[in-house]
């Protein structure tokens, strides 16, 4: 947000780029403080007004589950997206990651642990609220209205081929994986002796359909019984409808036209349900 500037909009609204991905987070200086981020809740709400002046096509990021917010606090925070008329939001529930400054605070006793029953409250918060606002909640994180999901992303949920350029990019072909050296100066190297700096892996057929699963769970797409069936064999069909048993039992997962889909109450859980399905050879 802190980027965002009239001047760098105008010139990016002249190029052929059409979409903005604007990582507010919070508009609270508190939780953005906690956070380690670089901007304040008044650079925030100014980004998202200057970039709608140049661009109709916006995301933004939220985030929810940080310690001391309350379910007040987080609509207050999706009503101010909204007042701006956004068309995509991805919302994550905050992390703890290791040798982080917010890891060493909650060890200190400084901060509060994270709450699960908080994030999860609040996931159900968001998608009520968006809901009603004609979202489309189509993967676990990402909410869109129609004709405004991410493309690029979409692109992996739907096992779509890739290439990634760059240090520590990453690329996939459907069999294979393949990832380059993250090293900005061994990765120049590489390129200018016209080699390819990069180490692949050859995905099994357990792997594909591991893949398959932990994608497509997490997207209102689902898992097809007959793409299964088609791309791994009638074996992993059977291995699938049998490991999503007790999900479907819990309605945490619904069958709707041989293809398993998370309900309203399974999504926040998708990752986790995902993996009761995977195939260990």
């Amino acid at each position: 947000p802190d980027d965002l500037s009239d001047t760098y909009l105008k010139a990016i609204a002249d190029t052929p780029i059409n979409r903005l991905s604007i990582g507010i987070q919070s508009f609270d200086d508190k939780d953005l403080k906690l956070m380690n981020r670089s901007h304040s809740g008044m650079e925030a709400m100014l980004s998202l007004e200057v970039a709608s002046k140049w661009f109709s096509n916006i995301s933004v990021d939220l985030i929810y589950g940080i310690p001391g917010l309350t379910n007040r606090q987080w609509h207050s925070n999706i009503k101010k997206v909204l007042d701006f008329n956004i068309p995509h939001i991805s919302a994550y529930a905050l992390t703890v990651e290791p040798r982080t400054v917010l890891k060493k605070h909650i060890e200190k006793g400084d901060i509060k642990p994270l709450d699960d029953a908080q994030s999860q409250a609040q996931f159900y918060v968001l998608i009520d609220i968006l809901d009603q606002h004609d979202f489309i909640h189509y993967e676990v994180s990402n909410f869109g209205k129609a004709g405004f999901f991410s493309q690029n992303n979409s692109a992996y949920w739907q096992e779509k081929p890739y290439i990634g350029i760059g240090p520590s990019a990453h690329s996939y072909s459907l069999e294979q994986r393949s990832w380059n050296v993250a090293n900005n100066s061994q990765y120049i190297n590489h390129i200018t002796n016209n080699r390819l700096p990069s180490r692949k892996e050859i995905l099994s057929i357990s792997d594909r359909y591991n893949e398959y699963v932990m994608t497509g769970l997490r997207t209102f797409w689902g898992i097809s019984l007959e793409i299964i069936s088609q791309k791994f064999g009638s074996q992993y069909t059977e291995y699938a409808l049998k490991q999503a048993k007790p999900a479907l039992k819990q309605a945490l997962l619904k069958l709707e036209e041989q293809t398993l889909k998370t309900t309203k109450k399974g999504r926040f859980f998708a990752d986790g349900i995902a993996s009761e399905l995977f195939f260990l050879d």
